[in-house]
């Protein structure tokens, strides 16, 4: 019997290639492999010799099919995962290996008909073989299909539970944030009740006209802290939309800067504006205008001593750069901390994810340097409204499709760098 299986296994070799172009127009012909009929003759072959391989090897064995058992599990769970990755559902995977055991089957009833003297136990032997060969193919596959949806399974639940806990952490952040406006709100509030109360007392001229600017100064905040919580209720329900014409970003950087200078002057604090003199881009000229007030405002604040530097520059791939340094303390205490530490966070994980994916490309940009800090950190109180800054400019560059680094550390300065796109297609 063993020299009879010998000849079929050697039979089975040399019809290596007319089993593959059989196997293949009978898939072909099959309405269910319709879409997959661009797989090239390679790829559609894929282990499938080896699967040949093992049913010849185990032919040859005879009683000892079962040694070759390992190589014919490896290739058939090689072959399910190959499917796998191309797409093939289980069902259409089991529907090949029906197509592959009936294209062996007639492969055999071939040699049958021109072997006529061959044994009967001969051949009912060899057509137990591939039953067998067929069968542990089906449940190789079939195990490593159930594997891969285990695994991907898996990884569906790890990421619903990652964008749960980060949607869970985004409602803390926006609570911390509603309350310390509420905070905010309520401060200025009281600053401008008690003063109200004492400018209805007897007072010398001197203190009343220093009551009457405290006043002034308190209801000024007050409405800037009312105007930005409209604009952050505005940008959260989608209100925002995007008004997009060509303008000059350097002039519009520079004249920000001409009309800031006041401000800093009073706290005694340098602006320095530097940069190429034209840059030409398309974008929303009021949002890039409030994003770079914003984040200036933000450094006068936290900064006691020194000053503020504002740069802006043409990026690679079609962007454009706004950066803003401070000597300020860097991160530290107060309402804008959380977000300036989210941010810096965000900022890391994305430096490593364009370190893998450009690996063996261009490296990433560099980090954005810090200012040294020559201020000592302010109290609390003076940085009142400072998250609500931030979060406004957090949500003007989600709507301007525009990236939002910071690096900072306590004890040094803070630098954001804002990176633009330099024109919108398509919008």
């Amino acid at each position: 019997m063993t020299q009879g299986l010998e000849a079929i296994a050697d039979y089975m070799a040399r019809q290596r290639t007319a089993i593959l172009n059989a196997w293949r127009a009978a898939v072909d012909a099959d309405p269910e492999f319709a879409s997959f009929s661009a797989l090239s003759r390679a790829q559609f072959n894929d282990h499938i010799p080896d699967v040949l391989d093992a049913f010849e090897q185990r032919l040859r064995r005879g009683a000892g099919a079962a040694e070759s058992g390992s190589e014919a599990e490896r290739a058939s769970a090689e072959h399910g995962l190959h499917r796998w990755q191309q797409g093939y559902d289980q069902r259409q995977a089991m529907r090949e290996w029906t197509h592959l055991q009936l294209t062996l089957q007639q492969a055999l009833q071939a040699y049958e008909r021109a072997h006529p003297q061959v044994e009967r136990q001969v051949i009912a032997r060899a057509y137990q073989e591939l039953a067998r060969h067929c069968g542990d193919g089906v449940i190789e596959s079939a195990a490593r299909y159930e594997r891969l949806q285990q695994t991907e399974a898996s990884s569906r639940l790890r990421d619903l539970e990652q964008a749960l806990e980060q949607i869970q952490q985004l409602e803390r952040d926006r609570a911390e944030g509603w309350r310390q406006a509420a905070h905010d709100l309520r401060g200025s509030v009281s600053i401008i009740s008690n003063t109200s109360a004492l400018l209805s007392h007897e007072l010398t001229e001197p203190m009343r006209a220093r009551f009457a600017e405290l006043l002034h100064r308190g209801v000024t905040s007050l409405q800037t802290l009312l105007t930005d919580l409209i604009d952050v209720a505005r940008l959260e329900a989608g209100h925002e939309q995007l008004n997009l014409t060509p303008f000059d970003a350097a002039q519009v950087l520079r004249n920000l800067c001409d009309t800031m200078r006041n401000a800093a002057s009073q706290g005694s604090l340098f602006l320095l504006a530097q940069g190429p003199d034209i840059l030409p881009v398309v974008g929303d000229q009021a949002k890039v205008l409030r994003i770079a007030q914003n984040l200036l405002l933000n450094a006068f604040k936290a900064t006691a001593q020194g000053g503020v530097r504002v740069l802006w520059d043409a990026a690679d791939a079609g962007q454009w750069r706004l950066t803003v340094q401070d000597t300020g303390p860097g991160i530290t205490r107060g309402p804008a901390a959380p977000l300036e530490r989210a941010l810096k966070q965000a900022t890391t994980e994305a430096r490593e994810a364009e370190t893998q994916v450009a690996a063996g490309s261009e490296p990433p940009p560099a980090p954005a340097p810090v200012l040294p800090s020559q201020s000592a950190h302010k109290p609390p109180q003076s940085l009142s409204g400072e998250g609500i800054g931030l979060s406004i400019v957090k949500r003007l560059c989600e709507l301007l499709d525009a990236s939002i680094e910071v690096d900072s550390v306590s004890g040094s300065g803070t630098t954001f760098r804002v990176t633009f796109p330099r024109s919108y297609p398509g919008r």
